[in-house]
């Protein structure tokens, strides 16, 4: 019994678009520059162009993310992943993030790091590749992001995400 058919490119934009809205926790794999890794699950907030995150600032997730700039995100379960390999944009002290920005993102996630002994900053990532598929049918495909460029339906870089939500938060 053959599955559903893939979804074409369009479609899996607007999915990983709508997961990035909506879903309120991803896995988050960061490594040392001598390879050692971290994986968390961490909450975040999109705000149609980069996630927002927080995290202890003396946790290896912070330590790792400072030292090379680079994460990889994972949203969903194996059959229907979403893949985001990422840049850090910058660093902002729990002090010193909007409160628009700290109060949509408390709002989202239940969780507000202003509230944290210890210092806990928000680090803003920028996905430079994002990937999505959900059977073997879509691993064809499954590029939907390189360079930080969004593909179009033929598959060639150009257009910013489509979006499909409010105006973003910065």
């Amino acid at each position: 019994m053959a599955g559903p058919p893939a979804r074409p490119l369009d479609q899996r934009i607007r999915d990983t678009l709508d997961r990035l809205e909506h879903d309120i926790d991803a896995w988050f794999a960061t490594a040392d520059p001598a390879g050692s890794s971290c994986l968390v699950p961490l909450s975040f907030l999109w705000d149609g162009h980069t996630l927002l995150i927080s995290t202890a600032g003396t946790n290896p997730t912070a330590r790792f993310l400072e030292a090379t700039g680079t994460i990889r995100i994972a949203l969903g379960h194996t059959r229907d992943v979403v893949l985001i390999n990422a840049e850090l944009r910058e660093t902002i002290p729990t002090a010193e993030i909007p409160d628009e920005v700290g109060d949509a993102f408390t709002a989202k996630t239940g969780f507000d790091p202003r509230e944290q002994r210890g210092g806990y900053p928000y680090f803003r990532l920028a996905p430079r590749q994002v990937q999505a598929w959900r059977e073997v049918n879509e691993l064809i495909g499954r590029d939907l992001m390189t360079d930080g460029r969004w593909l179009t339906g033929d598959a060639t870089p150009g257009r910013e995400a489509p979006d499909t939500r409010r105006a973003a938060v910065t």
